[in-house]
């Protein structure tokens, strides 16, 4: 690490020494809360052409389901959104004029507002060169449900084309600044309806959610140094489970959720231990002379990614999650961290430098190719969809910190442009059983 390179340093220290996080982060005052905005860039040959016609009745409620489930499917860089150019969903569906667009599917749907206020709705996915239905749902929701809803019919649409989950009704968690406190909120995986579990006048970083998605750990400031906690989601129950001499910070579950791996500096400098979800049976992991933090274990739960500098820069390093000789698997450019295995296991993602800029790169562990995704200039915190297509991260504009997407291929990149609010240490939720 160059000591010259001010916001290189930065960023390194907030991961490898968690004393100063808070004030290295953020330095700017933000103005009011407003609502998340999508923007997407780039598209990507070679995608699965597939028209959302808008659904009948939509107009007259709060939010358009079929502007919604367009955006999922795009979002995930398997999809070519056709422009329905003033087809609709009414029947009889015009098979003849979607394949004229270029649509090989095509969702149509209505909906209908129940003298209660509910609403119902009704969708179908259709095969345009069959001309036939490969599914169709519906249901009765309220109006605060809509959202919710349609990410529901994207994850069913996504699921027929591609025999893969869809993860548009998985939640992510991150930390937001804003008029002087931190606040650890919980959003849908695209930013909106975010609540805040706690805030606090002190930092708040490193969240990370357990497997079933019940709970989250966390590093708190709150007392004046960092003390990892872990809160369930239904109570708002939490617990103090590292509290050690010094730093405590970087929690991540075990895939079992039985284990936390921390970074302590109980010892000396940061180092790696094992602890058990309920604060007990601390075993030290890794025993070096350099800085080593950010741990990630892999899906099997046999392997542990982290980041040291015990080779004289921050790169990423592997080894047994019993302890034993590590191996570097990082070595294009001076600087690389905060790695996370994919869910699948077959790549990691990782901020690398190059030229000055921090970008969202990821590595397939089977032939060493790494990949660079982004082109921004400050990006932090990546971690995988569910299903291994995205990659939530933060990218700084203009001084704080904004929610991305990229897909895995790097060829669609969105962005949650927030006009209030400074959004880091975004993480992406596990898949939760419908």
């Amino acid at each position: 690490m160059k000591s010259s390179d001010s916001s290189v340093a930065s960023f390194y220290s907030i991961r490898l020494s968690v004393f100063f996080v808070g004030l290295l982060l953020w330095l700017i005052n933000m103005p009011s809360q407003a609502a998340l905005d999508i923007e997407i860039f780039g598209g990507g040959a070679n995608k699965m052409p597939i028209a959302v016609a808008p659904f009948t009745g939509e107009r007259s409620l709060p939010q358009d389901i079929s502007t919604i489930v367009a955006a999922d499917l795009k979002r995930s860089g398997l999809f070519k959104l056709i422009d329905p150019l003033g087809l609709t969903s009414h029947e009889p569906v015009s098979y003849v004029d979607w394949l004229g667009r270029g649509a090989n599917t095509v969702v149509v749907g209505n909906t209908e507002t129940l003298p209660d206020g509910r609403v119902e709705i009704q969708f179908r996915l259709l095969d345009v060169v069959k001309q036939t239905q490969l599914t169709g749902f519906g249901g009765t929701v309220t109006p605060e449900q809509l959202r919710a809803f349609a990410h529901r019919i994207a994850d069913i649409v996504y699921e027929t084309l591609t025999n893969e989950p869809g993860v548009f009704s998985t939640r992510i968690a991150f930390v937001k600044k804003q008029a002087g406190k931190y606040a650890l909120q919980v959003a849908d995986y695209d930013g909106a309806n975010a609540h805040s579990l706690i805030e606090y006048t002190e930092p708040i970083i490193s969240p990370a959610w357990s497997p079933n998605g019940s709970k989250i750990a966390y590093t708190s400031f709150e007392n004046k140094k960092p003390v990892i906690y872990v809160q369930a989601l239904a109570t708002s129950e939490r617990k103090a489970v590292a509290n050690f001499k010094g730093s405590n910070s970087a929690p991540v579950w075990s895939p079992d959720g039985s284990k936390l791996a921390v970074v302590l500096t109980l010892h000396g400098g940061s180092q790696l231990y094992l602890i058990n979800e309920d604060g007990s049976g601390l075993q030290r992991i890794s025993n070096s002379q350099g800085i080593d933090t950010e741990p990630s274990f892999s899906p099997d739960g046999k392997w542990l990614l982290f980041t040291s500098d015990r080779g004289g820069s921050p790169q990423i390093y592997r080894m047994p999650v019993t302890g034993g000789a590590a191996e570097r698997l990082t070595f294009e450019g001076d600087y690389n961290v905060s790695p996370h295995y994919s869910p699948d296991g077959k790549w990691f993602v990782y901020i690398h430098r190059n030229a000055g800029r921090l970008n969202v790169a990821v590595q397939d562990l089977a032939t060493r190719h790494m990949q660079v995704l982004t082109d921004s200039s400050f990006d932090e915190s990546p971690s995988f969809s569910p299903n291994n297509r995205m990659i939530l991260y933060t990218t700084e504009i203009s001084g704080r910190g904004i929610l991305s997407i990229v897909s895995s291929d790097g060829q669609v990149k969105s962005r949650f442009s927030q006009e209030a609010g400074d959004i880091r240490e975004a993480v992406w939720g596990p898949l939760l059983k419908q």
